[in-house]
């Protein structure tokens, strides 16, 4: 991949976002990054919400720094919900913002089209949330599989769950 173009767009992406008023607070500061107990806390949680109501689904849990920290693809969930559910999660910590905040804009058109051009491995769709401790990002989770609304239900309750 160019990084000179992944630099390009996520520079782009952040611009639009400052511009366009989509972030009414300054965004979290980064923490130390999430261990693997609050991980499994984290995904455990999320697990339940996907299994209360029957939603196949890929949920993706990374680090601060997106890095990937636990994976879950249910039996029957799609195998491109894997990509997905990561990108989102990968969206989320890079932009320290739930993912929905790129999916509104883009619905506005005109100049926040240009979102769509993100590239890398962050995504424009809701479903990424930031998980957030004492004030702070420590990782994210993003989830794939149902509709987006549905997917960051499921990925709001992973996040809440280490509040």
């Amino acid at each position: 991949m160019n990084i000179k173009k992944l630099f390009a767009g996520l520079f782009a992406a952040a611009a639009l976002l400052v511009s366009a008023g989509a972030i009414a607070q300054s965004p979290p500061p980064y923490g130390l990054s999430i261990n693997n107990e609050q991980a499994k806390k984290a995904m455990a949680a999320a697990e339940a919400e996907a299994k209360k109501n029957n939603w196949n689904v890929v949920i993706a849990i990374v680090d601060a720094g997106g890095n990937l920290m636990l994976l879950q693809r249910f039996d029957n969930a799609q195998f491109g919900s894997v990509k997905v559910a990561t990108e989102k999660a990968h969206g989320a910590a890079a932009f320290r913002r739930p993912t929905v905040a790129f999916q509104d804009l883009i619905a506005q058109g005109g100049v926040h089209l240009r979102l769509l051009n993100i590239t890398g491995d962050a995504s424009v769709f809701e479903g990424g949330v930031p998980i957030i401790v004492d004030g702070k990002l420590i990782g994210a989770i993003g989830v794939s599989g149902v509709t987006s609304q549905q997917d960051a239900q499921i990925a709001k309750a992973g996040a809440d769950s280490l509040k």
